[in-house]
């Protein structure tokens, strides 16, 4: 079993600013891609950012310049440090993991989700 912990959610003026973490833990060989997805009320759920094992990242074109995903491969976990937020950054943000839990078997996990709300 494999359990992801997504903690650092909240409320921030426009132009402020919050970290996210989300720490994998349970039955793990390695890890591949980790990475954020956001879905805001009666819109579909869409990519933020992406990390390689590797440490190379992409970004959808909305954050970037104001996003940065990071890893800490000795911890299991995942990082989204956002800058310069704005209202239309208000979502709930699911993290996920690709994890290889045994030989030949590898598999999609979500985090439970965490509100991110951007307002005045």
């Amino acid at each position: 079993q494999v359990q992801l912990v997504e903690s650092g959610g909240g409320l921030v003026q426009p132009g402020g600013s919050l970290r996210l973490s989300c720490a994998v833990s349970g039955r793990i060989l390695s890890i591949y891609s980790m990475g954020w997805y956001r879905q805001a009320p009666g819109k579909q759920r869409e990519l933020v950012a992406v990390i390689s094992s590797g440490g190379s990242s992409n970004y959808a074109e909305s954050v970037k310049g104001r996003f940065t995903t990071s890893r800490d491969n000795a911890k299991n976990t995942v990082y989204l440090q956002m800058n310069s937020l704005k209202p239309e950054d208000t979502a709930v943000y699911y993290c996920y993991a690709r994890v290889r839990v045994r030989v030949g078997s590898t598999n999609d996990y979500w985090g439970q989700g965490t509100q991110v709300t951007v307002s005045s």
